[in-house]
């Protein structure tokens, strides 16, 4: 109206009504300014008006606004995340259609699944947890599964693991050299904190040498962790654990520490893509030409020279052992008897032995034999009866051309990587000694459904092939007891042994990881 008063007009339940806003000049004779409402009824009902609102009523109206208006952006832009994209995607571009590289670009982008990552497990942190493991890649391997489980038990940050520099093979790769560090963190965020490295106001201690370092006692409990090192942790706030090896027992931990320790090694430990996609080209190429059996000939110099083993090697051979031997002062036995270590069983096959029992298995000589090993000590002096015996003789080096392994060389932990992804996948596994790699890739092999793995008995094969090189056994009697003793020794199901205050001596939790396999898959595995 004329006056500055406002009307709203509607109908309700009992009848017409009229709202009137009265809008109140500051500028009038004596008047404050305001808002007057009321409420008039139809048929000559009686008029009722409220009193003049107050500046304080005003603002609190104004404030409200406010509120609600800065609500409504909240939950708009909580929306647009989700349906933004594929609103804007009808939107025009900025890009003309000449820019096609930019839509290829979007294409890949938005043909990649989005990965789905675990929920973070929430908890109290009781300090950080630094580990440097020790050995060869397979034996930092398993140490590492166990670091994870003691972590996450202990409810402490994993600073990514330190790899060993220093060991025979002198080999420099950090740890995201060789693993996914990226997926190795966000895959287990559900279980434990992992961080690349310490908050920069612990960072120092490491810098100047005052973190609180220690060997863990070997085979241990998972108690002797909560007992020992936990305090220790709460203590100093951080430890350095400066050895790792086989420092978590085989048996008696509770099913969800094993689970843990399976869930680390199988899915966790990925390699990089360098090493994914090499891996894939080298059995790419040995499918190409048929089945092929993956030999674990574990017969290099390191190996003989730590174990004292010399069969076969001519005297400055033995020498040349014996001096290197000598030379690593925490290879703790010095002097060896080699014949009788052969006997026990404790001695690598040797490549003429390797052949012998390989034919004495019946294994036909047009398979392929990959060999994954390092350099085999003697060369082809040491390998020209297995050549001679199984022609179809390969190895990486001769698979790929010297520019693909190139970055891999002095590596000796991203080579041994690339062995173990093809080991996984051949046909048939054979290690002619019971070491780390050969204990790791049996127990995955067995994860993946009991692929068949030939493990060796060579305290009986030592014997078998002495009686038949000295005549007392013809070759089918050879080879029948060969087969008949390994029979049941192909990566079957079977209890993990246990032997009480001898760990050692006992079956390796991670050869047969059994609290993580299905039993009922063997049968679907086809034998060679």
């Amino acid at each position: 109206e004329e006056n500055g008063t406002v009307l709203l007009w509607g109908v309700g339940d009992v009848g017409w009504w009229r709202l009137k806003l009265e809008i109140c000049s500051v500028e009038g004779k004596g008047r404050k300014g305001g808002i007057r409402m009321g409420v008039m009824k139809g048929g000559g009902g009686e008029r009722v008006e409220k009193l003049k609102y107050s500046r304080m009523k005003l603002w609190m109206i104004r404030a409200t606004t406010s509120v609600l208006l800065w609500t409504c952006i909240v939950q708009l832009t909580a929306v647009g995340e989700t349906w933004g994209p594929r609103v804007l995607k009808g939107w025009p571009s900025c890009f003309t259609h000449q820019d096609s590289s930019f839509s290829v670009i979007e294409d890949k982008v938005l043909s990649v699944p989005a990965r789905v990552l675990p929920p973070k497990r929430v908890y109290k942190n009781n300090g950080y947890l630094m580990v440097s493991c020790n050995g060869g890649l397979n034996q930092m391997r398993a140490a590492i599964c166990d670091m994870v489980t003691i972590a996450r038990y202990l409810n402490v940050t994993l600073i990514v693991p330190e790899l060993d520099k220093t060991s025979f093979w002198a080999d420099p790769s950090e740890f995201q050299d060789i693993f996914d560090v990226d997926h190795f963190i966000t895959s287990l965020r559900d279980e434990v904190r992992i961080l690349k490295e310490l908050p920069p106001r612990l960072k120092r201690r490491v810098e100047t040498g005052t973190v609180y370092s220690m060997p863990p006692i070997s085979w241990s409990d998972i108690s002797y962790y909560r007992n020992q090192i936990l305090p220790l942790i709460r203590k100093y706030k951080v430890v350095h654990l400066n050895r790792t090896d086989t420092r978590l027992a085989n048996n008696g931990q509770p099913l969800d520490i094993q689970k843990l320790r399976c869930r680390v090694n199988f899915s966790a430990l990925r390699f990089t893509s360098q090493i994914e996609e090499l891996g894939k080209r080298v059995m790419k190429l040995l499918r190409q030409n048929g089945p092929f059996i993956v030999l674990h000939l574990r017969y290099e110099m390191d190996m003989l020279a730590f174990s004292g083993c010399t069969q076969g090697c001519n005297n400055e051979e033995v020498e040349e052992l014996t001096r290197m031997r000598y030379a690593y002062p925490w290879w703790k036995e010095k002097i060896i008897n080699s014949d009788l270590k052969r006997k026990d069983g404790l001695c690598p096959l040797t490549p003429e032995e390797t052949a012998l029992i390989l034919r004495a298995l019946d294994i036909d000589n047009s398979y392929q034999i990959y060999i994954a090993a390092g350099e085999i000590y003697g060369g082809n002096r040491r390998m020209a009866s297995l050549a001679s015996a199984y022609p179809k003789l390969v190895r990486k080096e001769t698979l790929l051309e010297p520019s693909d392994l190139g970055f891999f060389q002095n590596h000796s932990s991203q080579m041994a990587a690339l062995d173990y992804l093809v080991s996984l996948e051949s046909d048939i596994f054979i290690p002619t000694y019971d070491g780390n790699m050969a204990k790791v890739v049996e127990g995955h092999r067995r994860f993946l459904g009991y692929k068949q793995t030939i493990l060796l008995d060579r305290r009986l094969l030592v014997d078998l092939i002495d009686q038949y090189n000295s005549g007392s056994l013809s070759w089918n009697e050879f080879s029948n007891a060969v087969k008949e003793s390994h029979k049941y020794r192909k990566g079957q199901p079977t209890q993990r042994s246990v032997i009480p205050d001898r760990p050692k001596e006992e079956d390796y939790f991670y050869a047969n990881p059994e609290e993580c396999l299905k039993p009922s898959s063997y049968g679907q595995v086809s034998s060679m």
